[in-house]
């Protein structure tokens, strides 16, 4: 008997062990969790205006400027060099354009003395006319002379001009040309557009810079926003003016703030696992007092929680306890130490917590990640 009682006990079915989590009321938040970091709201990229040698910058990331401080100057570029063969050139130009010169001044003598000549004529028939003794075609041929001696010398007095600005040409591709001593070129000063502090310091060390390169970049730190990418499906679920709480930033107490704008352009990025998504950035700013936030600065980490809902009085269960049963939701519940399937109607979730709106009622004891041993009226025993 003792044989036929032990192998009955050995081959009767045990209670399956599962760990239980009781039906509570509890608040229950569901949000949106994703990495982002601050940025300074008005920054300003200071850029070269013209083609020259930059100096040395003096200022250092984090300096205080104020509007219109002259950050660093520029020194345009200097000519060429001359080689011996241009140089030759340019003293041949200056010689011929010197030649030229004077002979735009020999031209406007020859002019000037045809105009005194003609007006003298001119003067002379007027004065036969007034008399009768001549006719009015022969006056009328010295006005004309008159006028064309007259232009002939004021274009004479024009070519003279452009062959000195000629001359002055051809000497200055000698005068400026790299290695002649001249007169220092004037620097071209860079000054802060704003009152602020030094972002980033593009140059340096004093070299050469191209039109549009960025040299520095100026904003004030103490005003910030927050930029978050996130996935394009969990942005149509952000709305303007949401609430977001920031937390591991660093401080001792998480930091809140709201959504300004969802920009309405995705983009691509490629995920830790290699995978493609498509990420949309969302701006918020902070409503915190700024006393809490003055020590973040200009591209921190933060980590940013989207509230989409929330409530303090809620009746939940862990996410685990749930498994798919006839096209909906089931739990199982334990009842005189054994498992009872029972269906439930579920609300919000977070992943971790489900709200139950229908089939569970409060300190009910629920299954958490129950196995394929678990079956409805199956003998279990809390761990």
């Amino acid at each position: 008997m003792l044989i036929i009682g032990g192998m009955v006990w050995g081959f009767w079915p045990q209670p399956v062990l599962v760990e239980t989590n009781p039906v509570e009321r509890a608040p229950l938040t569901v949000s949106i969790e994703e990495e982002g970091r601050t940025r300074v709201i008005d920054r300003y990229v200071v850029s070269a205006p013209v083609d020259g040698v930059a100096c040395r910058v003096e200022l250092d990331v984090g300096d205080p400027v104020e509007q219109g401080q002259l950050l660093l100057s520029i020194t345009p570029l200097e000519s060429q060099v001359l080689d011996p063969r241009s140089r030759a050139q340019a003293t041949a130009q200056v010689a011929a354009a010197e030649s030229a010169l004077r002979a735009a001044e020999e031209q406007v003598r020859t002019a000037a003395a045809a105009e005194r000549l003609a007006d003298a004529e001119l003067k002379r028939f007027r004065q036969l006319m007034e008399k009768k003794l001549i006719s009015r075609d022969a006056l009328d041929k010295a006005i004309a002379e008159s006028t064309t001696n007259r232009a002939a010398k004021r274009s004479a007095d024009f070519q003279v001009e452009v062959a000195r600005y000629e001359l002055q040409a051809a000497r200055s591709v000698l005068e400026y040309a790299a290695g002649n001593p001249s007169e220092p070129f004037e620097r071209v000063p860079i000054r802060s557009p704003v009152n602020g502090k030094i972002l980033k310091v593009d140059h340096e060390c004093e070299g050469p810079v191209r039109t549009g390169d960025p040299l520095l970049e100026v904003g004030n730190p103490s005003a910030l926003e927050i930029e978050v990418d996130v996935l394009s499906a969990d942005a149509v679920k952000i709305q303007t003016g949401m609430k977001v709480v920031f937390d591991r930033w660093g401080g001792e107490q998480a930091l809140e703030g709201t959504v300004r704008i969802i920009e309405p352009v995705g983009f691509t990025k490629v995920s830790a696992l290699g995978v493609e998504e498509q990420r949309v950035l969302v701006i918020s700013d902070f409503t915190s007092p700024a006393e809490q936030w003055r020590r973040l600065g200009d591209g921190y980490r933060v980590e940013a929680r989207f509230i989409l809902w929330h409530d303090d009085d809620v009746l939940q269960v862990p996410a685990s306890s749930l498994f798919r049963y006839n096209n909906g939701w089931a739990v199982f519940v334990i009842e005189g130490q054994r498992a009872k399937r029972r269906e439930v109607t579920v609300g919000q979730r977070n992943g971790l917590r489900a709200q139950i709106l229908d089939g569970l009622k409060e300190d009910e004891l629920v299954i958490n990640h129950p196995s394929d041993k678990v079956e409805d009226g199956r003998s279990v025993r809390g761990r």
